[in-house]
């Protein structure tokens, strides 16, 4: 594809914590000489892996583990695949299609929660998330283009076997825009999460879950489509990025960057290459700061002990479709001498893990900070305590050292 082009979206990082979001206490930028650099722990807030929103059983055929197995008797809030900063102290953060599979999560109903941390920081807090309400995600007006769990129904809400929502970004107008893996398609959806045209099929090819993949051949690898999606610092571009490389790619290390615009609903042609550390890892999430700094979350798909890449990169695009990039913090090395996770289990204390396996949220905020949060694969993770299924948490890091 022809790759013109295009100012430059990284620069220094510099990201914002706004007072709103966190404590005052959090919000200090000084670096004590004992934290010898490290990326610091500033807040910390948990949503128990057991809490379940109000609506009809879920995981009827999800995998048991940990010691839970469904149905469960209300719908399961299985970790936060996305999030957007609503500047006010809330988030809106987006679990993905349920228990894993399109098999498993057809009484999954696809939904944005809006929540609010209760930050526990050095000075205290109680370190809770508490879930507001929710948008559920639908399809009155019959725009997805083919079949849907909830076909003949009135509102036809959208399930885990319709869609696998991975990214989100809202609009300058309130709607939002979803990244899916099972096309991939990424839906426009109003400020209600009701779809307002079909899905965009994605320029680099259909994968096997795919509805409408007939007698192609995928190029995209099951599970490896737009798990991340960032937004341009005026809204007009959207930059969805595969999680995985292509059906076929000899380079197994490339995961194609693709530019879309909103205003068309057209992608532009525009491609960029970033390349992960490691054949098998992943890029969970993306996101353009406020002076228009590219950051890209890269995990591998490895749990505790065993993880080895977490980490935040800033990235240059490159006029000729390369993509450079620099660490901006690695997320299985931060620094908590104040305490702010103490008691928490495996890789909490003084020196802070984020070691889970589906670490796939990342928001910067203002001051320099960045909030991360994980998907816990309800039931299935148990990073923190071997044998009970992880948390949902989410934390805000102080990612480099200011004197």
């Amino acid at each position: 594809m022809p790759r013109p082009s295009r100012p430059r979206l990284v620069g220094a990082l510099v990201v914002a914590l706004a007072a709103a979001s966190v404590s005052p206490a959090a919000a200090s930028g000084r670096y004590d000489d004992h934290d010898h650099g490290q990326a610091r722990l500033l807040a910390r807030a948990t949503l128990s892996a057991d809490h379940q929103a109000p609506g009809p059983p879920s995981g009827a055929l999800a995998t048991p583990a940990n010691g839970r197995q469904g149905p469960f008797p209300g719908q399961v809030v299985p970790g936060f695949s996305a999030a957007i900063d609503n500047g006010d102290g809330t988030f809106w953060a987006q679990p993905d299609n349920g228990f894993g599979a399109k098999g498993n999560s057809a009484d999954f109903l696809l939904r944005l929660y809006l929540v609010r941390p209760h930050w526990k920081t050095a000075r205290g807090g109680s370190g809770e998330v508490t879930v507001l309400r929710h948008i559920s995600l639908s399809d009155p007006q019959h725009r997805i283009g083919f079949p849907i769990v909830n076909e003949s129904t009135s509102d036809r809400l959208l399930t885990g076997d319709d869609l696998d929502i991975e990214s989100v970004q809202r609009g300058r107008d309130g709607t939002f825009w979803i990244g899916d893996e099972f096309g991939p398609f990424i839906v426009h959806v109003d400020a209600r999460g009701r779809v307002l045209s079909a899905p965009v099929a994605s320029p680099l090819g259909k994968s096997p879950q795919n509805p409408l993949l007939g007698g192609e051949q995928p190029r995209t690898q099951q599970s490896g489509g737009f798990e991340a999606m960032a937004r341009s610092k005026d809204g007009r571009h959207l930059y969805p990025i595969l999680e995985n490389a292509l059906v076929g790619d000899t380079d197994k290390r490339r995961r194609v960057v693709a530019e879309l615009d909103t205003r068309t609903g057209r992608y532009t042609g525009r491609t960029w290459d970033y390349r992960v550390d490691a054949d098998a890892n992943l890029v969970a999430d993306a996101q353009i700061t406020s002076r228009g700094d590219l950051l890209v979350l890269e995990r591998d798909n490895a749990d505790g002990t065993a993880a080895v890449t977490k980490k935040v990169y800033a990235v240059r695009l490159g006029t000729h479709g390369t993509a450079t990039k620099s660490l901006v913090v690695d997320l299985l090395d931060i620094s908590d001498r104040r305490g702010v996770s103490t008691g928490g289990g495996w890789g909490t204390g003084r020196q802070f893990s984020f070691g889970f396996q589906s670490v796939e949220t990342l928001v910067p905020l203002s001051g320099g900070r960045l909030m991360i949060a994980n998907d816990n694969n309800y039931p299935g993770n148990s990073a923190r305590r071997p044998g009970t299924p992880d948390d949902t948490e989410m934390i805000v890091i102080d990612p480099a050292p200011r004197r």
